[in-house]
């Protein structure tokens, strides 16, 4: 009995099962299902239930999940949409102000300086899968604040990665700006080189082998090269240091041109695949989190840095979008957009907690804002600003 619970039929059948779950209670309460579902996953999780653990498995479906959202959500999109100045302005002001903020907290509360900077640096990541789910959800992709958050968010990770790095080397007294600057060079030499090759060659290699005997013959052939295909650009993205959805997502701009005579949809086959892999994302986030794990200390520390974790990037993302002339609106969706850390919290202080530069204590309330951060942005976009039809105004100038 023990070894069927632990065959991956049955895990993959039960996390399933918790996705369905969330759906339902998501329609009980009228929220987003991102929001049921990781509800959902708290309450068979460590944290209540105890029914299921974040194990390798779990992990592994999770990544796969993050990777096929952001592919997905990719083909929404084109280069011109993510690459624009007020994005830079935007995402540099949209990490130092976290940081600092992130930082100052943590010596407010007796921290260390070492667990004070990587704090700090957990502070400028921001998770896109969550924020991109429910625009894509309330079908708000195409607004010129879902294209800011987009775009925004994609040089956040850049920035965060070296943020890391500059932690990292910072703490163990090694910093140097050579390694920093590789850093920064390999980051913006893949999303440059990575975009191009897809765009002017794999784009084209795919409508190549479309018109091919292979694809009339075997309609299904370009689907399954083209998920290949993100999986490189994933794996590549993650050689270079970037988080491997940053990859996914260049891949799905790059084929979202593409027309297709003689195969399956790419987008229509990724979104079956999304709907499995993502929704198991979800639930993840929420098994991953522990309630058990708090103190009262770290407790009172937890709902201070949840707090500064919103009004930083709302600050730090918001403001900067307001002064170039978005209005005050898309301002505040961009920075609440800009708000939940996600797994991208959690991996900095994994990373933390390995090197043994933050405690215990420290990992939990990080992992714990991830989740919040994760569940407070849905419920303010549903209830707040998409609560009825909205038409954003945009940039008023370029």
């Amino acid at each position: 009995m023990e070894s069927v619970a632990l065959s991956i039929e049955f895990q993959m059948s039960l996390l399933l099962f918790i996705a369905l779950a969330g759906y339902l209670l998501a329609s009980r309460i009228n929220q987003s299902a991102v929001i049921g579902a990781i509800l959902v996953g708290l309450l068979v999780g460590p944290s209540m239930l105890g029914l299921i653990t974040y194990t390798e498995f779990v992990q592994s479906l999770a990544h796969l999940g993050a990777i096929i959202l952001l592919f997905v959500i990719g083909f929404e999109f084109t280069i011109k949409d993510i690459l624009k100045i007020h994005y830079v302005v935007i995402a540099i002001i949209g990490v130092i102000v976290p940081w600092i903020g992130g930082y100052a907290l943590s010596l407010l509360f007796g921290f260390d300086m070492a667990s004070a900077v990587f704090v700090g640096t957990a502070l400028t990541a921001t998770s896109i899968a969550i924020t991109a789910n429910v625009l894509k959800e309330i079908n708000m992709l195409q607004t010129e604040a879902a294209k800011a958050i987009i775009g925004v968010a994609i040089i956040d990770d850049v920035l965060s990665l070296v943020a890391l790095s500059i932690t990292e080397e910072l703490v163990t007294g090694s910093i140097s700006a050579i390694s920093i600057s590789l850093v920064l060079i390999k980051a913006i030499g893949f999303i440059a080189i990575g975009g191009a090759v897809g765009i002017f060659w794999v784009s084209r290699l795919i409508e190549r082998i479309d018109a091919s005997k292979m694809a009339q013959k075997y309609p299904e052939f370009v689907f399954i090269f083209s998920m290949m295909i993100a999986f490189l650009y994933a794996m590549f993205a993650d050689l270079m240091g970037l988080s491997g959805i940053v990859g996914a997502f260049l891949a799905g701009v790059a084929f979202g041109g593409i027309g297709l005579r003689n195969s399956k949809d790419v987008k229509e086959g990724a979104e079956y695949l999304h709907i499995i892999f993502a929704s198991i994302f979800f639930v993840s986030l929420g098994i991953l989190a522990d309630f058990q794990a708090l103190t009262q200390e770290i407790l009172i520390f937890l709902l201070a840095l949840t707090a500064l974790a919103i009004v930083t990037k709302v600050i730090g993302c918001g403001l900067p979008a307001w002064a170039m002339g978005m209005c005050r609106k898309d301002s505040l969706i961009v920075g609440f957009g800009m708000s939940p850390r996600g797994e991208v919290a959690m991996i900095v202080a994994l990373i933390g907690l390995n090197q043994g530069l933050i405690g215990q204590g420290i990992f939990v309330a990080i992992v714990l804002m991830s989740l919040l951060t994760t569940i407070i942005t849905p419920i303010v976009y549903r209830n707040w600003f998409f609560k009825d039809a909205c038409t954003p105004e945009g940039f008023r100038h370029e």
